[in-house]
């Protein structure tokens, strides 16, 4: 297969700020992209955004799509905070605009919903969403470069018990609690199987709805589950009140974060010194591409998160295939999706390094990890061929 080279780190590390524009007598290529850039889960959409803005002005810097004459690559931005803003917007998006593919969205709800329009109108999609039946349904332009939310629920559950038996803790009994959505649902499917798979007795297994205002009853209920370790799976908001009500209270038993909420700047902003030493599994880190992530800080303020990391790659992964098929055409951009195997550029970030897409159009190559929150950041503490650093592990050793 032919292989685009990514730019170099030293056209990355000297980028300015804004989108490079084309040059007037170049073509451009439009890559859609779909984002909560409003609402409760804004913060979420705005790191994708920033994800994919740093590679697409890489690529630009760099000489553009080389095997179209250098064509420059232009993002085509569309704001959607809701599953319910989905379809019309994702209409309007791949109708009005000539996109060669689209990226996102990091929500699965808003992704299931969009991915509907972009499956109709034969334009390839690539997510960061977790939910599993994202690419279970049989599509053919949808494609998933994370890892499925019942992986993410399996080693969530996993790394944690291989950090707790390293530590002299052996874990007996543990509470599910998540959000009633997409993704909360393939998550907590995952902690379950994994948990009735090791023996080990789930206490509390609680669904709760998206967006609490009060979490008291939540906690109380856990606290009199005798959990010995909790995995809460929850955007931002829910994540904050349930870990502050928690340590209010004076339950300190390990809360094991399901990504999302849990790996952004805002929930250590929202809970200070509350966060320290938090652990959660998330789907990429910046300590893996450290002079990229170094970038990224100095140009947006804020340590690059996982969905930064992961839309990044997958933006690099649209515009490889663009590359490779020297065209915009979604039919033969889909068909190199389909094909590609990439392990350079902004894939570097992703645990394993590369992207490889099944016959499902799910990267199947990749994998969690586990993250712990040190100061001001999320570091990487598991699998030990990621980590850049041990865990800390909280719970008292089995007596």
């Amino acid at each position: 297969m032919a292989r685009f080279h990514s730019p170099t780190l030293a056209v990355l590390l000297t980028m300015t700020s804004g989108l490079v524009l084309p040059a007037q007598a170049q073509e451009v290529v439009n890559i859609g992209i779909i984002q909560p850039l409003s609402g409760p889960n804004a913060q979420f959409g705005t790191n994708a955004l920033h994800g994919s803005e740093m590679v697409v002005e890489a690529i630009n810097a760099a000489g553009g799509i080389k095997s179209m004459g250098g064509a420059k690559v232009q993002l085509v931005v569309a704001d959607v905070p809701s599953p319910n803003a989905a379809p019309a917007a994702t209409q309007r998006l791949v109708s009005q605009n000539e996109v060669a593919g689209v990226v996102g969205a990091f929500i699965s709800s808003i992704t299931l919903s969009a991915s509907e329009i972009t499956e109709r109108a034969g334009v390839p999609l690539i997510t960061f969403a977790f939910a599993d039946q994202i690419t279970e349904r049989g599509y053919d332009y949808v494609f998933q470069v994370t890892p499925k939310g019942s992986t993410f629920g399996k080693d969530q559950l996993g790394y944690t018990v291989a950090i707790g038996e390293a530590a002299g803790t052996e874990i007996d009994k543990i509470a599910i609690l998540y959000e009633d959505t997409a993704y909360g649902t393939a998550q907590a499917a995952g902690l379950r199987a994994e948990a009735n798979a090791r023996g080990i007795e789930i206490v509390m297994d609680e669904a709760y709805p998206l967006g609490i205002t009060d979490a008291s009853a939540l906690v109380n209920k856990l606290r009199a589950s005798d959990a010995e370790v909790v995995f809460p799976v929850s955007y931002l908001n829910d994540s904050l009140l349930i870990i502050r009500t928690m340590r209010q209270q004076g339950l300190t038993i390990p809360a094991i974060g399901g990504a999302a909420g849990y790996v952004i700047p805002n929930f250590k902003e929202g809970l200070g010194d509350l966060a320290e030493n938090t652990l959660s599994v998330a789907s990429a880190a910046g300590d893996a591409i450290p002079e990229i992530s170094a970038a990224y800080e100095q140009k947006y303020g804020s340590f690059m998160t996982h969905e930064a990391v992961a839309f990044a790659a997958a933006t690099d992964a649209m515009i490889q295939a663009i590359e490779i098929a020297g065209t915009d055409d979604p039919d033969a951009v889909r068909d190199a999706l389909d094909a590609l195997e990439y392990c350079e550029g902004f894939a570097k970030g992703m645990p394993s390094g590369c992207i490889n897409f099944d016959e499902n159009g799910h990267n199947a190559v990749t994998y969690p990890i586990m993250v712990q929150w040190r100061g001001d950041e999320p570091v990487t503490v598991y699998p030990p061929s990621d980590a850049t650093t041990d865990p800390i592990w909280t719970l008292e050793p089995t007596q």
